[in-house]
């Protein structure tokens, strides 16, 4: 099973959310609100925009008149990632490395 780190930072105004896994690799890097081309990584490109709402980034991305949402919420020292497109909702939960 492969157990990705995802690391989310924040420099200015900008924010980064890097993912590591066996898979593949990837970031971003963008401020809330605006919206930026991603690829995700599964090599889709898409029209992305981040959201804060108390502890929750809400990030949607949008391509070819679909729409899939995550939700990263943070609570102490875990993070639960929840992606949904349409009817199909998937959780991942993370744990804060030492």
């Amino acid at each position: 099973m492969t157990k990705p780190t995802t690391i989310i930072a924040l420099d200015g105004d900008v924010f980064t959310l890097k993912t590591v896994s066996t898979f593949k690799n990837t970031e971003i890097k963008f401020k809330l609100g605006e919206e930026f081309d991603e690829t995700t990584a599964d090599d889709r490109k898409v029209k992305s925009v981040v959201t804060l709402d108390g502890n929750k980034l809400l990030h949607i991305q949008k391509w070819d008149g679909k729409e899939t949402s995550l939700v990263r919420e943070v609570d102490g020292n875990s993070l639960t990632l929840t992606l949904t497109l349409g009817d199909v909702v998937c959780t991942r939960s993370y744990v804060k490395g030492e």
